[in-house]
């Protein structure tokens, strides 16, 4: 079997978790019988170049020097000329399975299926649809019904992005889809019609970091309570919401600590912090070994997304035993389990837009900070959640079985 997975440097890799899910992946399929190739297109390379690491082959396929980046018929020339490459480059041609993991990605599957005798296997990581209405799904329906033509521009743009994914998804040039969540999976079946022999779920799956963590370096004050906060600092993750429950947190626990990591729209969340400035940490981004300190330090680790997959964050969270609180959005509900693993808040609609109770955010964080018991077992249920569910091996076996079927 020859497996090539796909990855559009253009995005930066990490975007909604494709970087992350990659390198697991790849990780996970390491020594096994399947020949595995890491194909790296529209990158900063100057030329075509190859090499090895830990045992897995990277490709990189440079990008056009002069192009619109947004140009549709400029990506499907570009797809094509990819394709052309790889048939001079791919020698075994037996067993081929393309993974592909971008949603704009149709003609790439298109052209490849034209040229190769193959499966194509496609991962959704994200839906723009679902996320330009904030993980509204009864709105989206609400438009996708509608004969005519929306008005708004944030329902324009929510329906094209769900026309345009329908049509990847129904594509014969898809043979199977991995869906990342139960949710996913119904979602797509009943309002995208894909048939549910098409679609297989599989979760993420993190190497576990615990046994090999080095010495600690950060010299955080045990006695004083930390919060962490860890994703794009952008509206779906409910950011807001937490600053203003932390707000209401800090009236019984005044000396307390909000930690905030990762990149986005600093000015927005700064100017809401406002006078509390000096209970609130912006990190940024941070080096993994750095992070993973941080989860050791941590109380309680908060995800108010108002919509997600199968979050890696989520998942960092409860292999360090954290006790965590999140919102109920479809993905994040079938992650951990409310009251066992995870404390859970519903993510509410009004008025057409998604938000989250922020006094019962700070009720349930003051909860876990007043009865540090229940919050231990809560953090070692996660722990177990993430051992059965979640570690680099169920990810390897699971996702060998499924190409082993594929190429059946």
């Amino acid at each position: 079997m020859n497996l090539y997975i796909f990855n559009e440097m253009r995005r930066g890799g990490a975007i909604f978790g494709v970087g992350t899910y990659i390198r697991e992946l790849t990780a996970a399929l390491k020594d096994c019988e399947i020949k595995v190739c890491v194909v790296n297109y529209a990158t900063e390379k100057l030329r075509i170049q190859k090499e090895e690491i830990d045992g897995i082959q990277h490709w990189y396929f440079p990008a056009p020097f002069q192009w619109t980046a947004n140009n549709p018929e400029q990506w499907a020339l570009y797809y094509r000329n990819i394709v052309y490459l790889l048939q001079l480059h791919i020698k075994d041609k037996k067993g081929l399975i393309f993974h592909l993991n971008y949603m704009e990605c149709k003609p790439l599957a298109d052209a490849l299926k034209s040229v190769f005798d193959c499966k194509i296997v496609f991962a959704v990581h994200y839906l723009r649809s679902v996320m330009t209405l904030l993980g509204n799904i009864s709105r989206l329906r609400r438009i996708i019904s509608q004969p005519d033509e929306p008005i708004d521009a944030e329902e324009i743009s929510a329906k094209n992005h769900y026309l345009q994914e329908k049509e990847l998804l129904q594509s014969h040039g898809v043979d199977k889809i991995i869906c990342l969540s139960h949710h996913t999976f119904e979602l797509l079946h009943h309002d995208y019609q894909i048939e549910k022999e098409k679609m297989v779920v599989i979760y993420n799956g993190l190497t576990d970091l615990l046994p090999v963590l080095d010495k600690q370096t950060l010299h955080l004050d045990p006695d004083i309570p930390m919060f962490l906060f860890v994703g794009r600092l952008q509206e779906a993750k409910g950011l807001i919401y937490l600053i203003k429950a932390f707000r209401k947190v800090l009236e019984e626990f005044p000396n307390c600590r909000l930690i905030i990591v990762g990149n986005g729209n600093y000015d927005t969340y700064m100017r809401e912090v406002g006078n509390i400035c000096m209970n609130v940490i912006f990190t940024g981004l941070l080096e993994k070994k750095d992070l993973c300190e941080l989860y050791q330090n941590t109380t309680i680790g908060v995800m108010p997304s108002l919509t997600e997959q199968c979050n890696y964050v989520v998942i960092e969270m409860i292999m360090h035993g954290l006790p965590i609180v999140t919102t109920n959005a479809p993905g994040l509900a079938e992650m951990t389990e409310d009251g066992i693993s995870s404390v859970q808040i519903p993510v509410i609609e009004h008025t057409g837009k998604m938000g989250i109770d922020t006094a019962l955010l700070a009720e349930k964080i003051l909860y876990l900070l007043n009865h540090p018991n229940e919050a231990k077992i809560l953090g070692a249920n996660a722990r177990k959640r993430y051992e059965k569910q979640y570690t680099v091996e169920v990810f390897r076996k699971n996702m060998l079985n499924f190409y082993s079927l594929l190429n059946e």
